[in-house]
């Protein structure tokens, strides 16, 4: 489950990142544009580290300020829980408050 959640996170950054790309109309490689892929990919890294840390200490059974103080750095302090299902209108159900 830890695919979805990396998902979640890098695609709409990266989607976000191409849309603005594409309204310049053209592809040149300005400081803005290079700072804007850097901070991408150390977004996508910095996630990625954390996120990985998380799944470890609940593997492995690390501490529990491990698990707390890495959930925090990620934003929330538990790591998200998805339920396998392949009924669309199921997961529609699960997404709303």
């Amino acid at each position: 489950m830890l695919l979805p959640s990396i998902l979640r996170t890098v695609v709409p950054l990266v989607a976000g990142w191409i849309i603005v790309a594409l309204t310049h109309l053209g592809f040149t490689l300005d400081s803005n544009t290079a700072q804007a892929a850097v901070t991408l990919a150390v977004a996508g890294a910095y996630y990625l580290v954390f996120r990985l840390v998380e799944r470890t200490a609940e593997k492995f059974g690390g501490p529990v300020w491990l698990k707390g103080a890495v959930g925090a750095l990620l934003g929330y302090a538990r790591p998200p829980r998805y339920k396998a299902t392949d009924d669309v209108a199921e997961l529609v159900r699960q997404s709303r408050p």
